[in-house]
């Protein structure tokens, strides 16, 4: 290969590597919150915002690996994924209290399609303004798709009191590490 089709190559995503790291950080998330729960005299967006941190890891080093961002920016990605999980737990709440009325199932969906929205918007528009990061809207459309979609999926898990052990919670944060790692990835192309 030439100079610059090896560097490209070198720089491509593993995605199965990025799923399994979105699977197991979904996988660690749900089992910490007993944990953190446990924390007394904390505030409940610091306990909610503990919970985001093994994903804002995984960003953490999709940023700083795929769209070679300084590790200052790459730090600021996690601390914008901390801050996009506690906009989206908001939002989930914001849209539950709208509709007291509402069936419990169809109240989950629209919580979670709010929240995923939500979360994926504002992780989106943070990272989008690092060195790195890509600005068009196109490069962010698979992160916000996924985000959303995954959302209201999980109002299954939720149906079915699947809190500790989640099963669509690992599937949405694997799909919106590889949202990232695409977006990300097109900045690298570009």
């Amino acid at each position: 290969m030439t100079g610059t089709g090896a560097s490209r190559e070198a720089k491509r995503p593993a995605f199965l590597q990025i799923a399994l790291g979105g699977l197991v950080t979904g996988v660690i998330t749900p089992l910490l919150q007993p944990w953190i729960d446990q924390l007394s005299g904390s505030p409940g967006d610091y306990r909610i915002a503990l919970l985001a941190v093994p994903f804002a890891i995984l960003v953490l080093i999709l940023v700083r690996r795929i769209a070679a961002n300084p590790w200052w920016a790459a730090a600021i990605a996690g601390v914008i994924t901390v801050i996009a999980f506690l906009c989206a737990v908001n939002a989930a709440i914001w849209v539950d209290g709208q509709m007291p009325e509402a069936d419990k199932a169809m109240r989950n969906v629209l919580e979670g399609l709010g929240g995923g929205f939500t979360g994926s918007a504002v992780m989106a528009a943070g990272i989008c303004l690092l060195p790195a990061g890509p600005r068009d809207v196109p490069a962010w459309l698979p992160t916000l798709v996924i985000g959303t979609v995954a959302g209201a999926l999980l109002a299954v898990d939720s149906l079915y009191n699947l809190d500790l052990v989640s099963v669509l919670y690992p599937v949405w944060q694997a799909g919106v590490a590889i949202g990232l790692a695409i977006a990300l990835q097109r900045t690298g192309a570009a």
